[in-house]
């Protein structure tokens, strides 16, 4: 096998040196993600400016059968973007530039390194809107596409896959091939753009995407609704659904992760101390249609064991609650030693059967495991926590209870990942849930596009 050293000399025959980490200068941080539950430096860090860079990092690597990992932002939540083979790591967190917004054609193209928060700050500052929202939002927007992204507003407007018109993809090869384009309708051969948007960097290396993007919404408003149990605020949802009106988002969350986030911020959440809660938001062009939406829900709510409906009417009331949720993951992780996640999705008709068993689960094994979840598309998150536990109790104790929380979604129709993917730390789980016609033909589409398995080998499958 070829040194290390060798081919850095290669690579830096074709990239400015300094792009390039190698050894010492390689930090820590380019070995976890977000979790933190999975450690190993990559031999080369290689920081991306263009596609031609990219293209001749891989070129390199496929001659030598060099593995190749990328990595954007690095809020992963299951390993999909750490070097557990060593080998090259593509950094495109500086490939940032924002390239065109179309007006005409509604789209937005940018490179991969290019934040969420900042896609939001562009295109509504112009009058547009990019739907998708992932919790984190100083995600790129390659790792978004990388997982298929959904976030709170995918009840509405769906995940990050309805907003991708058109990408430019890096094969394993180093060929550059250009999916998709600007219009609308597309039935010309095999839709490759829609198999790389998922694979989480193990067919192809996303460039530039080509975003769909609406007209943002002129009024925005939110419910904070409480409820006495977690049955009730679950079982609300479906009545809400048939009602005709389709919240932007539906947001499920227990009285623990406000207490989590209080105890991280020293902020106190607005309406507390209540068991259960469901938090809705409405947006739309018109105040009179989106009020006359928000009452028959909350008529709704009222009549389905709601003790109460508050309308977060004041901004500055309305910002803190939305904070407050998208910190929760944070708040969490601040209250234990260590933790892992899954975010199974479940039919949802089965979520309280599904909570009900995740509860019963932290009962029999003695240990913590507090959650939320988009509860209009049945996404739920849920956080084992270390706590106290010594590594090998913490070790047969999250076998354990991730055993029987994916072998419960199996039971109920569901599925091991609803937006983070399976990187590596949940590859086994999709190897037991998928039947082997699926398994056997993913593997099949990775030989043919990766044949020497050097990009990003060892994750989803």
């Amino acid at each position: 096998m070829v040194e290390t050293t060798d081919i850095f000399k290669v690579i830096n025959a074709v990239i400015p040196v300094d792009q390039l980490l190698y050894k010492d200068q390689i930090s820590e941080d380019y070995g976890h993600d977000e979790i933190g539950t999975i450690f190993h430096l990559p031999d080369i860090v290689v920081k991306a400016e263009s596609t031609e860079n990219v293209s001749a990092v891989m070129k390199i690597a496929n001659e030598y059968r060099f593995p190749v990992v990328v990595r954007g932002a690095g809020t992963g939540l299951v390993g999909g973007s750490i070097s557990t083979d060593g080998g090259i790591m593509l950094d495109l967190s500086g490939m940032k530039k924002i390239k065109e917004l179309d007006i005409d054609n509604f789209t937005l193209t940018v490179e991969p390194g290019v934040l969420l928060s900042e896609i939001k700050e562009f295109t509504e500052d112009k009058g547009f809107f990019y739907p998708p929202d992932p919790g984190e939002k100083s995600a790129t927007i390659g790792g978004n596409i990388s997982t298929n992204a959904g976030g709170m507003r995918a009840i509405k407007y769906g995940v990050t896959r309805d907003y991708v018109r058109a990408l430019t993809v890096v094969l394993p090869n180093g060929k550059i091939a250009h999916l998709g384009g600007k219009v609308v309708k597309n039935s010309s051969g095999f839709d490759l753009k829609d198999l790389i948007i998922g694979s989480e960097g193990t067919l192809g290396i996303v460039t530039e995407a080509t975003l769909k993007l609406v007209m943002l919404p002129k009024i925005t408003t939110s419910l904070l609704v409480p409820f006495n149990d977690f049955e009730s605020t679950i079982n609300v949802v479906p009545i809400l659904l048939r009602s005709g009106i389709t919240p932007t988002a539906m947001e499920f969350f227990e009285q623990n992760s406000v207490d989590f986030w209080e105890q991280f911020t020293g902020k106190v959440f607005p309406e507390n101390q209540h068991n259960s809660y469901l938090l809705l938001s409405f947006d739309g062009q018109e105040q009179a249609e989106i009020e006359a939406e928000y009452e028959q829900i909350a008529e709704l709510c009222l009549s389905n064991a709601a003790e109460d409906v508050y309308v977060l009417d004041d901004k500055n009331q309305r910002d803190i609650v939305w904070t407050a949720r998208g910190a929760f993951l944070e708040a969490i992780k601040s209250s234990t030693t260590e933790m892992d996640e899954a975010d199974i999705v479940v039919p949802r008709s089965k979520i309280v059967e599904y909570i009900q068993f995740v509860h019963q689960t932290a009962i029999d094994q003695a240990i913590r495991i507090p959650g939320f979840g988009h509860v209009g598309d049945g996404n739920l998150h849920f956080y084992v926590c270390r706590d106290d536990y010594d590594d090998a109790t913490w070790k047969a104790k999250l076998t354990a209870v991730f055993d029987a929380l994916y072998a419960e979604g199996r039971a109920i129709g569901g599925q091991v990942s609803g937006e983070h993917g399976i990187g590596i730390a949940k590859k086994v789980y999709l190897k037991k849930s998928a039947d082997e016609a699926s398994y056997s033909t993913m593997l099949a589409i990775k030989a043919a596009i990766d044949p020497k398995n050097i990009l990003n080998p060892g994750k989803v499958i």
